[in-house]
């Protein structure tokens, strides 16, 4: 069973925030949204956060991508995004530095 959204986010009770909007137009979760929808909404996220995060991918990644979308089926795919998503939020992350010393 899915979570409410206010369960991964800050969100709190009649806050006016956009988090509460959306939960009011589409469900607590998200359940009036399409899974392309959900899916788009990911990778537009994932793309801005990228974007500001620092430093660059090695080219290897890339690689590691091209992979993991033409090798593995839908159901590891997803929970890939869920596993990454899970080490951004809880786990540790190399450094650039760190990586070039390797």
């Amino acid at each position: 069973m899915s979570k409410p959204i206010g369960y991964f986010t800050g969100y709190t009770i009649n806050d006016g925030s956009l988090v509460e909007s959306l939960q009011e137009e589409y469900g607590s979760t998200f359940e009036l949204m399409t899974q392309h929808e959900k899916l788009f909404l990911i990778s537009a996220i994932s793309a801005q956060l990228c974007d500001q995060a620092p430093g660059k991918c090695r080219d290897e990644i890339y690689v590691v991508g091209h992979q993991i979308n033409s090798s593995l089926p839908k159901h590891d795919r997803i929970g890939l995004i869920e596993a990454l998503i899970n080490q951004i939020r809880y786990g540790r992350s190399l450094t650039e530095t760190e990586v070039l010393h390797k």
